[in-house]
């Protein structure tokens, strides 16, 4: 069964139509190349040669991110750390085969060889996806295996209608989960001094 809307697809569709006539969308498989072609106000996913149309965030879904971004940022900068954090739009070209293009919500790379200006270039260290009732199966299934898959050694999916975080760690071939609320002091694997308090702020 394919993991593709086809609202979506119609939605997008017509975006591109509008914005770049020239534009092939009659392919059933596009590539990391057809991503980079497009006009930078379109904003879509690539995933195993599917595209997905993301729509604009919730003003809580900005809230989360910006907090998120802002204890991470500061906590980083205070131990003069080589590690940067990026929010949306910053690009993933997550795999070797360049065939998963994401734009997570909250990224966090520590080895600072995978950057250029185009974005990352294999796994961030640590990635952050808020969900929304269009991204829940891509978010919390698809993305999930694909950031197991490609190294990423923590990835936290955010629920903001049940003000509950998941925390996965894929550290050392192993795989933990933890359950955390908003309300909870939430520890992060990769730097594990690093502590948020959500529910302060959100």
């Amino acid at each position: 069964m394919s993991i593709y809307d086809k609202k979506d697809d119609e939605n997008l569709n017509s975006i591109l139509k509008d914005s770049l006539p020239a534009y092939n969308l009659n392919k059933d498989t596009y590539t990391i190349e057809d991503i980079y072609a497009m006009p930078e106000d379109i904003r879509v996913e690539l995933i195993d040669g599917k595209l997905f149309y993301m729509t604009a965030p919730t003003r809580t879904h900005q809230r989360i991110i910006g907090e998120l971004y802002l204890a991470t940022a500061n906590f980083i900068r205070s131990r003069n750390g080589d590690c940067e954090v990026y929010i949306p739009p910053f690009g993933v070209d997550l795999m070797e085969d360049h065939s998963v293009y994401l734009e997570p919500d909250l990224t966090v790379v520590c080895d600072i060889t995978k950057l250029d200006e185009r974005g990352c270039h294999g796994a961030p260290d640590w990635v952050v996806e808020v969900l929304s009732p269009s991204s829940r199966k891509k978010d919390s299934v698809i993305k999930l295996g694909k950031y197991r898959e490609a190294g990423v050694r923590e990835y936290w999916i955010v629920y903001p209608d049940k003000r509950m975080i998941l925390v996965y760690g894929f550290q050392g071939g192993d795989e933990d989960m933890m359950m955390y609320s908003f309300d909870d002091e939430i520890q992060s694997l990769v730097f594990p001094e690093l502590v948020v308090r959500l529910g302060e702020y959100v």
